[in-house]
């Protein structure tokens, strides 16, 4: 079981980033640079300089990566809880777990999935920022030909503590938001399923669309510090710590940079999150 539970999150991890991805790629550029007035306008010129293929930049590395880092979430999540109330997941509909053992299980699925994450976020994060046009003749070449190009630059330039740029903010932002992911995805199918079933596939699509929202109403602030710190190894350094990014930030473009991205982060959040969640219980119950 352990393994399925493993199995099933890995799958599921990669849907929702293949349907997630090009909004994700808005979202980093928000947060990140100035010179876009919004959503749409970001899309526009992404589209116009860019072509389609700018909104899936950094995407075939994470491809590879997100299903692993997704399979330890759901796996530690699901194995914690189980070291927790001794009930397997079929079991669990009959025996539901408490609300502060499920924001426990979500947490430590937090602390280890951010942990494996940060490289592959990293890169990712500096892939989706490059500017530049791959199908316009003329067009300068970008800093990072590809995500090995990237990874292998960043250890030459910045080290091996290079690619770990931005993890304890990235630790920092999945923590607590993992926890209130799966208490809201719980919360929400013991509310609409009748005692000792299991929840229908229209209640799961909808607990796990809000759980998505939920979690990134609660993780934008820090997602924010965590982009901005991760391109801070690119040219002179601007920021000391996460203390400092979070203190210039707000001096320089107010409190409302804390939530930059946010409304672009919820329309993505529910239809990734519905169908991470719906594939993760599907291919559970399928093997189970």
């Amino acid at each position: 079981m352990p393994v399925e539970e493993f199995m099933a999150g890995w799958i599921s991890g990669a849907l929702g980033l293949v349907l997630g991805h090009p909004f994700d790629t808005v979202k980093v550029r928000l947060q990140t640079q100035t010179t876009y007035r919004g959503i749409t306008d970001c899309m526009v010129k992404i589209y116009r300089h860019e072509s389609l293929l700018g909104f899936f930049k950094g995407m075939s590395f994470p491809i590879a990566s997100i299903a692993v880092v997704n399979s330890v979430l759901f796996g530690v999540y699901s194995n914690t809880l189980l070291a927790l109330t001794a009930t397997s997941h079929q079991e669990r509909r009959a025996q539901p777990p408490s609300y502060t053992h499920v924001f426990v299980a979500g947490c430590t699925g937090g602390v280890l999935q951010a942990y494996c994450l940060a490289p592959f976020d990293l890169i990712k994060v500096r892939l989706q920022n490059q500017t530049e046009s791959r199908v316009q003749p003329g067009s300068p070449q970008p800093r990072y030909r590809g995500p090995v190009h990237c990874a292998a630059t960043i250890f030459q330039e910045e080290g091996p503590r290079g690619l770990f740029r931005g993890a304890w903010t990235l630790m920092l932002r999945d923590t607590p938001t993992l926890g209130i992911y799966f208490v809201t995805y719980e919360g929400l199918c013991r509310q609409y399923t009748p005692e000792g079933q299991n929840p229908s596939s229209a209640t799961v699509l909808v607990a796990g669309g809000f759980a998505g929202i939920a979690s990134w109403v609660t993780a934008t602030p820090l997602d924010v510090i965590k982009s901005r710190m991760q391109m801070d190894g690119l040219g002179p350094k601007a920021y000391h710590g996460l203390l400092d990014c979070m203190v210039s930030s707000f001096r320089q473009e107010g409190l409302g940079v804390f939530f930059r991205g946010l409304t672009i982060n919820s329309a993505r959040a529910f239809p990734v999150n519905a169908v991470t969640f719906l594939s993760y219980e599907y291919f559970l119950y399928s093997w189970g």
